[in-house]
């Protein structure tokens, strides 16, 4: 299958496994993950300030308790994933200040869903970035817009954002690289139309995890929507969540935490192990096949 590659940083080639030890030496560490998960509760409240801490290699959670934030640092650019709502994105650029890494260093950011609690800081953190946003087409208009998709099963449920330009549509599928890191765009809608996972390899010298950003993909709607009377937005669902489960992902990390035990996981003192890719999406189908059940009992 031909995969495009969109190098995003001028000049940079396709990273090895080994990423350097000095890519993330001067990103300081703050907390634990078991420091982190102490200050906070299961499914918590999405505004909730968090401190930054490191995940592993050059992958850092900048996000609050209750809506997850993810920095790749590269050695000169990074790659951000999500924002949190308005107020969440300004305890992100907090963080992101706490690592020491200066915003402007930002060279892309992209989405898990294009809903407000996990995009509504968009366009504030492009404007304090002057970052690149890369997004699914499904989802474009709703950026420019800041208004829901007409197709997403929540549509008319939320508030307008605050629109942003999108600067770059990936395909799934399609890679982009960011300094250093490959990163891989798997369309997973459900939640959304447009919605993405993400995949990615980070290093320590010979320790290398495969990474895994899943989408939310949790089948809720407003409440005269029916996902029985959209069968090929069920089609395609379907298809994302075997997308999902097809990745060998050695951390599993999701917009919101407890959605993927990480709280449980940071409380351990590591990421690795726990809920796999397959698990994750086994566990969404289930929850989707009862939502249909339920449908056609009119319930």
């Amino acid at each position: 299958m031909f995969v495009r590659i969109l190098i995003l940083a001028a000049g940079l080639t396709l990273a090895s496994c080994a990423t350097s030890e000095a890519q993330t030496a001067k990103v300081p560490k703050t907390v634990t993950p078991a420091q982190w998960a102490e200050g906070c509760e299961p499914w918590d409240e999405w505004d909730k300030p968090a401190p930054p801490f490191q995940i592993h290699g050059n992958t850092y959670y900048v996000g609050t308790c209750g809506i997850s934030s993810i920095l790749i640092v590269g050695k000169e650019q990074h790659f951000l994933l999500d924002t949190g709502t308005e107020a969440g994105s300004e305890v992100v650029l907090g963080n992101i200040r706490k690592l020491g890494v200066e915003p402007f260093e930002i060279f892309a950011v992209g989405y898990s869903h294009e809903h407000f609690d996990h995009v509504g800081g968009m366009a504030n953190v492009i404007e304090a970035t002057g970052a690149n946003l890369v997004s699914s087409p499904a989802a474009e208009t709703v950026f420019n817009t800041g208004k829901d998709n007409p197709i997403d099963p929540q549509s008319g449920m939320h508030e307008p954002m605050a629109p942003v330009a999108v600067e770059m549509l990936i395909d799934n599928g399609e890679t982009i690289i960011v300094d250093d890191t490959v990163f891989t765009a798997i369309f997973t809608p459900g939640h959304t139309p447009g919605a993405l996972s993400w995949h990615w390899e980070s290093c320590v010298g010979e320790d290398c995890k495969s990474i895994v950003y899943a989408d939310s993909l949790s089948p809720v709607s407003r409440d005269d929507y029916k996902f029985s009377d959209h069968p090929d937005y069920i089609a395609d669902y379907r298809a994302g969540l075997e997308r999902l489960r097809k990745l060998a992902c050695d951390i599993l990390l999701t917009p919101h935490p407890s959605a993927s035990q990480m709280l449980k996981r940071a409380t351990s003192g590591t990421f690795e192990g726990g809920m796999t890719c397959e698990q994750y999406a086994d566990a969404v189908e289930k929850r989707l096949d009862a939502r249909l059940a339920q449908e056609a009992a009119g319930e």
